[in-house]
């Protein structure tokens, strides 16, 4: 018998963790007046034939990356650039949590369970990634780099959490009826 990957362990942890079932329990009842309304929104629609969530994940993601690249290669004259970045992901994310809390509400089981980590690793960065944007803000351009690759760590290991509902366990399509 074949053993198990690493991140296949890993999900299967997740997965079957009863901590994850108790964060799914909190983030469910901070989140629930909230995941009314998000479930009724533009933002949780069918109009793709999947969830939007997954297409502005990579706004949010691919802003940051680009933080992370110009703080390493860009030299002092891309900081603006760099903190223009931070701050158009953090704009970016406000969407797409929504968008994710929407389909995360529709959720149960192991997909529930890795989506309430997935969350909380993206929210983890979220604060990373504010916490960036002011030491820019202040001035502090080590600091706010440093916070910046710790972000962009946390959001590679959410967005494996949530490139598996995605893409392996299939939470992002939407079952489309046709009049035909």
């Amino acid at each position: 018998m074949a053993s198990r990957s690493l991140p296949q362990r890993v999900l299967s942890a997740v997965g079957e963790s009863p901590v994850s079932e108790r964060l799914a329990r909190v983030q469910e009842w901070a989140y629930g007046p909230l995941i009314g309304w998000v479930r009724r929104s533009p933002l949780h629609s069918d109009v793709l034939g999947h969830s939007l969530h997954p297409s502005l994940t990579d706004v949010t993601a691919g802003c940051w990356l680009g933080t992370s690249v110009l703080d390493v290669a860009g030299g002092y004259e891309s900081r603006r650039g760099a903190t223009l970045l931070a701050g158009l992901g953090l704009l970016a994310s406000l969407p797409t949590a929504v968008a994710g809390a929407g389909d995360w509400a529709g959720l149960s089981g192991v997909e529930r369970r890795i989506g309430a980590v997935h969350a909380l690793g993206m929210d983890t960065a979220t604060v990373l990634f504010t916490g960036s944007l002011i030491a820019r803000l202040r001035g502090d351009h080590r600091r706010a780099t440093r916070l910046a690759a710790a972000g962009n760590l946390v959001v590679a290991g959410a967005g494996f959490l949530g490139g598996h509902l995605a893409l392996h366990r299939g939470t992002a399509r939407r079952d489309l009826t046709s009049d035909d």
